[in-house]
């Protein structure tokens, strides 16, 4: 009865599939798809933690301030490597997009169904954290799922059948990579490297090499221009500025991908390890599926040049970056709302955590 309920009251909503990331937050809508995405970002006065612009420095107008804030403003990221780390702008970050949606659409009475996407190794205090920003940001009912099922479901794997569907997410704050079969996951690895763990490299290179200091968004733009995982047909270079360590004056120097790569091997050697040790652990019938199906790379990590090449040198696979790797997950949140009784049993509620 509680069931049918719910559902006429969803038929009354709107409801929202979020996936919540370290970098970038994505939002769908239940039959209409993805309607924003936007920095994980969150603009607050120093101290009392109060969100600037009456609740709506958050998002691409809280990332345009990230280092070029004055004393008293702080420009603040509620998560790290995938998990809340300031469950009070966490839930400021889901409220923000929340209303957004709800303005969108036009205010309904009856509050939002959503469904999250959370990094499979996360605890049940980090899960009940999410459940909780949530709700006080404006959920009904909040549904947890897993990011490398979101992210099947998203790019539309057989995750029912009985095949192995191995899928690798690299994230902003986190790196999944699992191994699905019949709706569940059969082994998976999940470690706090992703993209930002990149960005500090390539910030820690230029430290090193050049005594120069750099921010998290210019070394970003480093990473997207001249990144790479193997060796480029033809290398390239750009003109990166920073503040010198040393005179304390601006100054800029010339950098080429074949030093960024090399900067960039220690958090994608974490990553080829997390892969190998999943793979290690699957049961045999699966690997031998794999031989043929392959793996699917999703997330912006996976946008990296040449790094799907370099993974399936390494593991004698398939590999196979998804037609448009940073939505799958949001995709698939959405998905998931559409089709709550069947997935049911992948899904985590506050009622589970009870």
């Amino acid at each position: 009865m509680a069931n049918f309920f719910d559902d006429i009251m969803g038929m009354l909503s709107t409801d929202i599939g979020i996936d919540l990331g370290t970098c970038n937050t994505l939002v769908c809508v239940k039959g209409e798809g993805i309607i924003l995405s936007e920095p994980s970002v969150v603009a607050v006065h120093k101290g009392t933690n109060k969100v600037l612009l009456n609740g709506q420095a958050v998002g691409n107008i809280a990332k345009e301030m990230l280092g070029k804030t004055p004393g008293g403003i702080a420009a603040v990221r509620p998560l790290r490597h995938g998990v809340i780390s300031d469950f009070d702008l966490a839930e400021a970050l889901i409220r923000y997009f929340v209303q957004k949606v709800r303005v969108y659409k036009g205010w309904k009475l009856i509050k939002p169904r959503v469904a999250i996407s959370i990094p499979s190794g996360i605890s049940t205090v980090e899960k009940r954290a999410v459940i909780n920003s949530a709700e006080r940001a404006g959920a009904r009912r909040v549904f947890l799922v897993v990011e490398p099922i979101a992210a099947a479901i998203g790019v539309e794997m057989p995750i029912q059948e009985p095949v192995a569907n191995m899928i690798l997410d690299i994230g902003g704050g986190t790196t999944e990579v699992a191994v699905i079969s019949l709706g569940g996951i059969v082994t998976f690895k999940s470690i706090r490297i992703g993209g930002d763990e990149m960005d500090e490299a390539i910030i820690q290179h230029m430290k090193n090499t050049y005594n120069l200091l750099i921010g998290e968004q210019m070394a970003e733009r480093i990473k997207i221009t001249l990144g790479s995982a193997v060796p480029l047909d033809k290398e390239l270079t750009m003109e990166v500025g920073g503040r010198d360590l040393v005179a304390a004056k601006p100054r800029k120097v010339i950098v080429n991908s074949e030093e960024i790569r090399e900067a960039l091997k220690k958090p994608l050697n974490a990553i080829m390890d997390a892969i190998k040790e999943t793979l290690e652990k699957t049961p045999p019938e699966l690997s031998a599926d794999l031989i043929n199906y392959g793996m699917v790379m999703i997330g912006g990590g996976s946008l990296l040049k040449g790094i799907d090449k370099a993974i399936a040198q390494e593991i004698q696979i398939p590999v196979k970056v998804t037609e448009d790797p940073l939505t799958a997950v949001a995709k698939g949140t959405g998905i998931v709302l559409e089709n709550l009784d069947q997935v049911q049993e992948s899904l985590e509620s506050g009622e589970d955590l009870m």
